[in-house]
């Protein structure tokens, strides 16, 4: 490629940590879509002869074939995806197979293949995250009024239902797939026609590739166009922005799997037993995903270090940006097809939460509310006329709510039989019927715009 240059050749150990082949082999469609693209408009342009770009493409396309069949054969002399297309090329048809890179460089070549892989990997986690919304609106709709703790500090707070609670997930997923959005239209600027880093000489057409693959527009700096990898940083924290997210659900899931809590029984497709213990189950898949966050962050962190002052323009570096990508994509992928199996898939004990909805004081703000709209106590005295009430229920061993009337007469003679119309579980969340709050009717409201936005209506 570069050897006359060069009198010798690498040692064997440039060729090891030169050669980038054994990971960037997935760009293999990506390079030959984009050098089909390319040799199109060469000969489009008059800069290569139409029939040696009639047998480029026709061996593009045996390469296509041979590589969907086969594989890539790697050969690390040959050092990375690119290089193994031209070799291949060039057995497959000769000479004309030179004439390929012309008007091109491999610094504005991989940067085109990798923003167009780093494209469709935002198309495929948009696909996993709705699919993972979908299952989480279908379970909130049926349970929609189902009671449960909402919890503060993992202390009961005030009652919610099961799917106001889903719901909250519903709306964090709603926002990395805003993220990804955002990134997917900031990367769709083309570098094919950047060259090394200054452009070329050739009367080359960017507008016409751009279009070809699908891109908004070239790119307006060649030195910029070379040296950026802000797409792929882009796709990077939106992938660790969404990992983050399922790894708050994964760990709700571990928790209320738990026999402390006893809220969930997750399905057996998605559990795991014990060599040694014949009663456990296991939520390895949760955990799993919940682990798998702390891997795709660390991919971001990688390449942000990688990044970190890089002189203009392309520098060998760079060559470690796809890694990280690559597994944040596979971590991402699985992490959300495991967890709609599980919200798909799990048992929720709506007993099980009622009670823990009983058993902790959790309508106490109700009550608070209750004396600051029905009698007129400010709510600072309310607060801690309430307070007295949780303590006296404390020392009963009873619910706030089956504290006698006489006994809460005695700490506030404020206090009316209507109180008791306010303090069960299901008042309260019913009470709370303002925009976004978790009343069923409020829930309701909120999931069936979620269907029509996920065309689940139709």
């Amino acid at each position: 490629m570069w050897g006359g240059r060069f009198a010798e050749g690498p040692s064997a150990l440039m060729r090891e940590i030169n050669a980038s082949i054994a990971f960037d082999k997935r760009l293999w469609r990506q390079d030959i879509e984009a050098s089909r693209v390319h040799i199109a408009m060469l000969a489009a342009q008059g800069i290569v002869a139409q029939e040696d770009a009639d047998a480029i493409e026709e061996g593009l396309d045996r390469i296509e074939d041979e590589f969907e069949a086969n594989g890539v054969a790697e050969d690390p002399a040959l050092e990375d995806i690119h290089m193994h297309v031209e070799h291949r090329l060039s057995e497959s048809i000769g000479a004309a197979a030179g004439r390929l890179h012309t008007a091109r460089s491999r610094n504005d070549q991989v940067a085109t293949d990798f923003k167009l892989w780093v494209r469709d990997a935002i198309d495929m986690a948009d696909e996993g995250i709705a699919a993972l919304q979908k299952a989480l609106v279908l379970r909130a709709e049926e349970h929609e009024a189902s009671v449960m703790p909402g919890l503060t500090h993992l202390q009961s707070a005030q009652p919610v239902t099961l799917g106001h609670h889903l719901m909250a997930y519903y709306e964090m997923l709603r926002r990395d797939r805003s993220r990804l959005a955002d990134a997917r239209a900031r990367l769709n600027e083309c570098p094919l026609g950047a060259a090394a880093l200054a452009g070329t000489s050739f009367p080359i057409d960017r507008e016409a590739t751009a279009l070809a693959l699908g891109f908004d527009r070239p790119t307006a700096n060649s030195l910029d166009t070379v040296s950026d990898r802000d797409f792929a940083l882009d796709y990077l924290m939106a992938a660790t922005q969404c990992a983050l997210h399922l790894s708050r659900l994964a760990e709700e899931l571990v928790l209320w799997a738990s026999q402390a809590y006893g809220y969930v029984q997750l399905s057996d497709a998605f559990s795991t037993g014990s060599s040694i213990m014949p009663q456990k189950r296991n939520p390895d898949a949760a955990e799993l995903v919940r682990g798998h966050s702390g891997r795709i962050a660390g991919a971001t962190v990688a390449l942000v270090t990688v990044m970190k002052g890089l002189p203009l323009a392309y520098s060998k570096d760079m060559q470690d940006d796809k890694e990280p990508v690559f597994e944040a994509h596979d971590l991402l992928g699985v992490s959300l097809a495991a967890m709609a199996g599980m919200i798909e898939s799990t048992s929720f004990d709506t007993e099980r939460m009622r009670a823990a909805t009983e058993a902790g004081h959790a309508t106490a703000t109700d009550f608070a509310d209750w004396l600051v709209r029905e009698a007129d106590v400010p709510f600072r005295e309310a607060h801690h006329i309430t307070g007295r009430a949780v303590r006296m229920a404390d020392e009963a061993k009873v619910p706030l709510w089956a504290l006698p009337y006489d006994a809460l007469r005695s700490i506030d003679e404020r206090i009316k039989p209507a109180v008791f119309d306010v303090l069960s579980p299901d008042a309260s969340v019913k009470s709370r019927t303002s925009f976004g709050g978790t009343a069923p009717a409020q829930v309701r409201k909120r999931i069936e715009a979620a269907k029509k936005a996920l065309g689940m209506l139709e």
